[in-house]
């Protein structure tokens, strides 16, 4: 028999459980609202083109059927596919036969799956020729988290758009809201009996409750602790992991992180040629107005002529090594002086010291 001390915890935790069921439940839904936040993610991260068209993976569950409902309503023109794994025999023929009732969603057969990791492949293996939407919310994000946290120390979460362009439009969306605006719109939406058993219904039924014990907002403070976490180091190792074209990266403070083939450089700029700027070595003024100084770009040219700044450079037997960090003035995209090198009337460029 347990203790009394035990008892009152079993009992707490049990009034604390039955108290947030209650709370999600009756939460008030305001459907404008959600579409608003919905609407602004998308626009914010172009996720999906004005107007455009979008095909949901849909379950039958309250997440995916709210992102088809929603997207539908923001004026997008929506269709649905349901990938059925076959795993629990008729409850995934009634799954099935609701997405195709509710939402009139093309059926497709991904058994052969057994791991997670082997159904979601299967899943992002269909209809690859169009734009995908999934239903994932930021109680998935929240559950990512914590999973990576452990399995691999790193704190990252779902990306709102994958490599190869599936978009996730309810990321700033809560779980309870999406079974809320479910409620409010009128739809039905099945459960899958199967989440509990696997690693992300293990830290939904067991984790997140007892996190939830040590503070309430524990789901808001792992969302927040992944948003401030610092953004650049997968940009970076994008552009450092192929040595394909030319990319640059935005590093903050007017420099760029400039990668071309198999070199890469820092680059200052574009500032404003307004007075005096010092660059390098260089000292620049001008009185014409909308000139600017940056660093060279693979592509740019002399204004007005044809001829391009490498070959510039290579006239002048400026060295590879000092190319990228030689200013140019330039007043849009053309360059119309090249310190040292190139000059112009009304600029004027000393070399200087210190």
């Amino acid at each position: 028999m347990p203790n009394a001390a035990a008892t009152w915890h079993l009992c707490s935790s049990s009034r604390l459980a039955d108290k947030r069921s209650a709370l999600l439940h009756n939460l008030r839904m305001e459907p404008a609202d959600l579409l608003s936040r919905v609407r602004d993610h998308i626009r914010r991260l172009e996720l999906i083109l004005p107007d455009g068209e979008v095909t949901v993976l849909v379950s039958g569950g309250a997440d995916s059927t709210c992102a088809w409902h929603v997207l539908r309503e923001l004026g997008y023109r929506v269709s649905a596919l349901h990938v059925n794994h076959g795993l629990r025999g008729e409850e995934a023929d009634e799954d099935a036969r609701f997405c195709r009732e509710l939402m009139e969603a093309e059926i497709v057969d991904g058994r052969g799956g057994t791991t997670e990791v082997e159904l979601r492949e299967i899943r992002y293996g269909f209809a690859t020729d169009r734009l995908r939407a999934t239903g994932h919310t930021a109680s998935d994000q929240v559950e990512t988290v914590l999973y990576r946290l452990v399995t691999s120390g790193r704190a990252t979460g779902i990306k709102p758009k994958r490599e190869d362009g599936v978009v996730r439009p309810l990321l700033p969306i809560w779980r309870r809201e999406t079974e809320a605006y479910c409620r409010a719109q009128g739809l039905d939406y099945r459960n899958d009996s199967t989440n509990r058993d696997t690693t992300r219904g293990l830290i939904r039924e067991r984790i997140l409750p007892l996190l939830r014990e040590i503070h309430p907002a524990a789901d808001d403070n792992l969302l927040r602790a992944l948003e401030q976490r610092p953004t650049l180091q997968p940009a970076l190792a994008e552009l450092i992991g192929s040595t394909t074209g030319s990319k640059r990266l935005d590093l903050g403070n007017g420099v760029q992180l400039v990668r071309e083939y198999d070199r890469a450089w820092l680059e200052r700029g574009p500032v404003a040629l307004e007075g005096a700027v010092r660059w390098g070595e260089w000292m620049i003024e001008s009185e014409l107005a909308g000139l600017k100084v940056r660093g060279w770009r693979p592509g740019d040219r002399l204004a007005g002529r044809r001829k391009k700044i490498q070959d510039v450079f290579v006239d002048a037997k400026i060295p590879r090594s000092e190319r990228e960090a030689w200013p140019l003035v330039v007043r849009g995209d053309e360059v119309v002086a090249v310190p040292g090198v190139v000059e112009h009337p009304e600029v004027k460029a000393e070399r200087v010291s210190g």
